[in-house]
């Protein structure tokens, strides 16, 4: 049976867990997945769970122009996010309590929301 590179990613979301891919050759971590290592060409490619935390590089707050499929998620945030394993991913930003996001700032911590995936398949992160 062929399963698809991004199963496994997809289902440690829906069960509210952040995982990424690990080289079992030279053990580097990877982001996004890959069915070859980019540091020593290895295949022999596995899941490890994240500690969840990172920092935040850069993040923009859509606010009109939604891409099609997403006009009902108007306002959102995205955001670049390193985490402390080494490897960036994009992520969604959580609002705050008053339903914003200011407070959020460049190279502020952040780390993942282990509320369950909402059905699109992107990691959601809250500032500490």
């Amino acid at each position: 049976m062929t399963t698809s590179l991004t199963d496994e990613y997809y289902a440690a979301l829906s069960r509210g867990e952040l995982v990424i891919q690990q080289c079992g050759g030279c053990h580097n971590p990877i982001m996004y997945p890959k069915y070859v290592c980019p540091s020593c060409g290895s295949t022999n490619l596995g899941w490890t769970p994240t500690a969840g935390a990172g920092e935040l590089h850069s993040f923009a707050i859509q606010r009109v122009g939604a891409p099609t499929g997403f006009e009902g998620d108007l306002p959102y945030a995205v955001g670049v996010v390193k985490l402390d394993e080494g490897v960036q991913l994009l992520a969604r930003l959580r609002p705050n309590a008053e339903g914003n996001w200011d407070d959020y700032r460049c190279d502020m911590r952040v780390r993942f929301d282990t509320t369950p995936d909402e059905g699109r398949h992107i990691a959601w992160f809250r500032a500490e």
